[in-house]
């Protein structure tokens, strides 16, 4: 049975933007980010990450050092007892100075072959799933699988290439604008209820953590 899927952007979407960063004490996510997560996998859909990472090839930290950055991120989905399906990641650029690393590849948004992967292995049905992002690169690599595509509009996107592949469906400024945006449009069975739980859930861990 296939599943529908919310793929995010990592930097500048789902944590803040600390360039080239993979210092697991580093890593802030995005205001709402946690609550936004939540609300989405409660309804149903499978979460992943998509990410470019193209300081592999550039020489500043090596492709093992990725893994304490997914470890990290699947404790602070875990703390809200959220389960990050999977976190796939593009370690090339064709300008690179590690050759291994220095190609031109599929995988690379806008290109989609992450999508495609993570799609493969999970069975998640692409036309039934979204990608929200902080570019327009990641839109373009939603658009070409078949998801619905959400922009955050946060100042990241600077050269605004538009073209009829490369334009969002939704245009929001936060997490939480995008996860309202998708429980307006694609409601799952029993969602309202579901939803209920959740901010009932998310307030007692406010609560206990004040």
């Amino acid at each position: 049975m296939s599943k529908r899927a919310i793929f995010l952007d990592k930097d500048g979407t789902l944590v803040e933007d600390v360039p080239y960063n993979v210092d697991p004490e580093q890593i802030r996510l995005a205001a709402g980010a946690l609550e936004a997560a939540r609300s989405l996998y409660v309804t149903g859909y499978q979460l992943f990450i998509i990410t470019n990472q193209s300081g592999v090839a550039r020489g500043y930290f090596p492709e093992s050092a990725l893994i304490a950055v997914e470890q990290r991120l699947r404790e602070l989905f875990q703390s809200v007892m959220v389960h990050l399906t999977g976190f796939y990641y593009c370690p090339h650029h064709p300008d690179g100075s590690i050759a291994d690393y220095a190609i031109h590849c599929n995988c690379r948004k806008p290109q989609s072959g992450l999508l495609y992967r993570a799609a493969s292995e999970h069975q998640i049905d692409l036309t039934q799933s979204w990608l929200i992002g902080d570019i327009l690169h990641d839109i373009e690599a939603g658009r070409r699988v078949g998801c619905r595509t959400i922009l955050i509009d946060n100042g990241n996107e600077t050269e605004w290439q538009l073209s009829r592949s490369r334009l969002p469906h939704h245009t929001v400024n936060n997490l939480v604008e995008a996860a309202n945006v998708i429980h307006a449009i694609a409601p799952s069975p029993e969602s309202h209820v579901r939803l209920i739980i959740n901010q009932q859930f998310l307030k007692t861990q406010r609560a206990d953590h004040r």
